[in-house]
């Protein structure tokens, strides 16, 4: 479907047109007529399948219309990047509307703190912010929201996983009782349906391939032990010329030490966690997209807000304890239906967890051999392991 069969309004599609946008993706095809004609949604899909324009477009074309003042739109996401990302959405979509936004998070300064307090009194048209950062602003008294016709819920699961609920009650209590609510999130577990309850009223729902990897994703593993990580990941990283990587880490301290280990090896490598400045974390940011630091060492938060079509490989330092999570993680790669690579490092006490991952995927990840120059390995035997447990047995390397 093409995104002028949607009818926007000529502003709009203009915007859409010099984005350089055309065909509507799956998730955008079903659910940006549900959110015209007023309804609530959960959208559930993949990273990378449109979920931001899906819900950002029929919005834009509400304020058009009704000539909307004030905020008309907030949307809610789990961290600064992720805000930051959709704010430039609004930017290039609505460049011809003249639609405001501005995305509200912490770590500014007291000008930045200023102009946010701007914007929730009225001065801008689409508010996006992360829960703590807008609590903030709630607490002072003069966020002005008497005016809200939609409420956001972007990236549910991973504010859900960071423990957002009471936030997001509580800011819930500061909206009109007449709203349009969209949740969009990757994956669907239980505790989301329960948001969702307590939320929406009668939303329809849109699934769009939930808990899969994107086709485009060729998933492969080692079995490695702890020891060997550092020396195979440098291994794959010089084997083939690549300029976009991506490494996960599932705790700050790896992240730190990964990034040192890489560089000490002459890799073109930088970290990024909470841990460091927002300007700092902007810094590097620019300079991956840019191509002037091929591998970007990252947490899982912090990765979800790195907007970039382009990732060739993916490898996952240590197994992610939610299987949920795996999902995530390789769809950075593979995005907008181009190819990627996904590694994952399994140990003997991550079996148990990846044999979850391949129940979760419908799908037996290869595990490729490890090169002997590295020494004996582990072998995967994810059903005679125990949750955060062992393997039997291990493969010995002949010398």
């Amino acid at each position: 479907m093409k995104f002028k069969e949607f009818n926007f309004q000529d502003s709009l599609q203009e915007g859409i047109s010099a984005m350089g946008y055309e065909n509507a993706t799956p998730i955008q095809e079903l659910a940006i007529p549900i959110v015209l004609k007023g309804k609530d949604i959960i959208g559930c899909a993949q990273t990378g399948t449109g979920k931001t324009a899906a819900f950002l477009l029929p919005v834009i074309e509400h304020i058009l219309k009704n000539k909307t003042k004030g905020v008309a739109v907030l949307v809610i996401v789990p961290t600064r990047e992720l805000a930051i990302q959709i704010d430039q959405q609004v930017e290039g979509l609505g460049y011809f509307t003249g639609v405001g936004s501005m995305a509200i998070y912490g770590g500014g300064d007291g000008s930045s703190f200023e102009q946010e307090k701007l914007a929730l009194s009225g001065g801008a048209e689409i508010i996006i912010a992360t829960p703590g950062r807008l609590i903030s602003h709630l607490n002072m008294g003069y966020v002005k929201f008497n005016t809200v016709k939609f409420l956001v819920l972007d990236e549910a699961d991973r504010m859900l996983d960071m423990g957002f609920y009471d936030d997001l009650v509580k800011i819930v209590n500061h909206l009109p009782e007449k709203r349009n609510n969209l949740l969009f999130s990757a994956t669907m577990p239980p505790k989301i349906r329960k948001l969702a309850n307590t939320i929406l009223t009668d939303p329809e729902e849109v699934n769009i391939a939930i808990s899969k990897p994107a086709a485009g994703v060729v998933q492969a593993a080692f079995m490695v032990y702890d020891s060997q990580k550092i020396g195979l990941i440098a291994h794959l990283l010089t084997a083939r010329e690549m300029e976009s990587v991506i490494v996960f880490c599932s705790t700050k301290k790896d992240v730190t030490l990964v990034t040192a280990a890489l560089k000490h090896k002459n890799l073109s490598v930088e970290g990024i966690s909470s841990d460091l400045d927002q300007s700092d974390r902007e810094k590097i940011l620019r300079l991956y997209k840019n191509k002037q630091v091929k591998v970007l060492v990252a947490t899982n938060i912090m990765a979800r807000g790195i907007d970039i079509d382009s990732i060739e490989l993916v490898i996952n330092y240590d197994v992610p304890k939610d299987a949920e999570e795996y999902v995530h993680r390789v769809g950075r790669t593979a995005r907008a239906n181009s190819q990627g690579i996904a590694f994952t490092l399994i140990t003997e006490k991550d079996q148990y967890e990846f044999g979850q991952i391949e129940q979760l995927i419908e799908t037996e990840v290869r595990k490729l051999p490890v090169p002997e120059k590295f020494g004996e390995t582990p072998s995967y035997s994810p059903k005679t392991a125990s949750k955060g447990g062992r393997g039997r047995k291990f493969v010995k390397r002949k010398k």
